[in-house]
């Protein structure tokens, strides 16, 4: 998934999902927190990989990362390809109203404006491209 999108929470919570994501994620997928402040979102696909990696992982490591798997919810795609994020997952990640949607390779991300804008900064800078495309063997 790729692209950078800006979007608004409606009253309701509702989140549009832009057509492009909308094909890779599904007409249902799932979401849940990351380890960065914002929400990660999974086609039904990536979340059975994932779901199938944690199963395989002994049980004491499985409890580390059942957080994932509470807080998570499987959204639906309404008529105007918008999602109901839950109260619970907006106060999580700080969602208020302006929100960046994220195409993340495997994933979707959903970040507050603000707080994506000072992450973005800090990653697009030329030393961390530089270091990434290193890393990458590019």
């Amino acid at each position: 998934m790729t692209g950078e999108y800006q979007h608004s929470l409606d009253a309701k919570g509702r989140l549009f999902i832009p057509a492009r994501l909308r094909e890779e994620l599904g007409q249902e997928f799932y979401v849940t927190i990351s380890m960065d402040k914002c929400l990660y979102a999974y086609n039904a696909e990536q979340w059975k990989i994932l779901s199938d990696k944690v199963n395989a992982m002994s049980y004491r490591n499985q409890r580390s990362v059942r957080s994932l798997f509470s807080m998570a919810c499987k959204c639906e795609l309404d008529a105007q390809g918008r999602i109901l994020l839950p109260a619970n997952l907006r106060e999580w990640a700080g969602l208020t109203k302006n929100v960046s949607v994220l195409g993340a390779n495997n994933h979707a991300e959903f970040w507050d404006s603000d707080a994506w804008l000072a992450v973005r900064e800090e990653e697009t800078s030329p030393e961390n491209i530089a270091r990434i495309m290193e890393e990458l063997d590019f």
